[in-house]
C-alpha cells in the first residue's frame, strides 16, 4: 500500500479512537443503541447537562458515528452503524479479560 494512504487510514483509525476516548460519549453511543433520542432525552437519561451532551453530539457527528434527523422543532439523534457497539462491547471483553489477568496476579501475590 502508499505510505500517503497508509498514513491517511492511519488518520482515519485515530479519528474514530478518538471519538471513542470520553466515556460520557460511549454513554450516548449506548443510550443511542437503544433508541434514537433528542439532546432533551439524552441530558435526562443521561443526567449531564444539555452543553456537554450537545458538545459530545458534535463530535461523534463529526466522526460520522451519529446521524442528526430533524423532525419539527427537534433534531433526532441515531447511530450511523451498529457496529460502533459490537465494537464497544469487543473493547468491553478484552478489558473484562484484562482485569481478570490482574486479578489473578494481585491473588498470586497475596
Amino acid at each position: 500500500m502508499n505510505k500517503t494512504l497508509d498514513a491517511e487510514i492511519n488518520q482515519l483509525h485515530a479519528e474514530i479512537c478518538a471519538g471513542l476516548a470520553d466515556p460520557n460519549r460511549i454513554m450516548i453511543l449506548y443510550a443511542l443503541a437503544q433508541s434514537p433520542r433528542n439532546v432533551t432525552e439524552l441530558c435526562t437519561e443521561l443526567g449531564m447537562p444539555q452543553p456537554l451532551v450537545s458538545r459530545h453530539l458534535k463530535i461523534l457527528r463529526e466522526r460520522g458515528m451519529v446521524i442528526g434527523e430533524r423532525r419539527g422543532p427537534l433534531i433526532i439523534y441515531s447511530l450511523s452503524d451498529r457496529r460502533l457497539i459490537e465494537a464497544l462491547d469487543l473493547l468491553r471483553a478484552v478489558m473484562r479479560d484484562l482485569l481478570a489477568k490482574r486479578a489473578e496476579l494481585v491473588e498470586a501475590f497475596a
